[in-house]
């Protein structure tokens, strides 16, 4: 189970895929909202399990100077397995190569609890995007310099 940057259109569609599966089947996201003007301009993330299905998905801009981390969902019967943490890991670790140190992300208010075991902070009031509550986190990463 690993996290890679999409290089292709098929990875770009399983991405889609696992995006869709999350936040329009299961949350009721109008796919108008999930899938929106900022697609061109970010960096996509996708993961497969055992197999070459995708497992997870998740997306990265740089906005005003920070990262911003995107649209990070796991399917169903993926979660609780690491995949999310493994995501992020990737996307900061992509961050940190690209020499961005500040990242910031929107969480669902419910995934709260597994963002700040990974080290972000709350930085914001409850509000709702898509309708569903949110605050906004960011997190200072070391240099990859640093880190090794």
């Amino acid at each position: 189970m690993t996290a890679k940057i999409v290089e292709n259109q098929n990875e770009l569609e399983d991405a889609f895929s696992v995006r869709k599966t999350v936040f329009v089947e299961e949350q009721n996201v109008l796919l108008e909202e999930e899938i929106d003007q900022y697609e061109d301009e970010a960096v996509h993330f996708v993961m497969y399990g055992d197999t070459s299905n995708p497992i997870a998905a998740g997306r990265f801009r740089v906005v005003d100077g920070y990262g911003k981390v995107e649209r990070i969902c796991v399917l169903q019967d993926a979660r609780k397995t690491g995949a999310g943490k493994s995501m992020m890991e990737k996307i900061e670790k992509y961050a940190s190569e690209k020499g961005l140190h500040k990242l910031k992300l929107n969480a669902q208010t419910h995934a709260i609890p597994f963002y700040s075991g990974l080290g972000y902070e709350v930085v914001s009031e409850e509000f709702l995007d898509a309708g569903i509550p949110h605050k906004t986190m960011v997190k200072q990463i070391p240099s990859e310099a640093l880190a090794e």
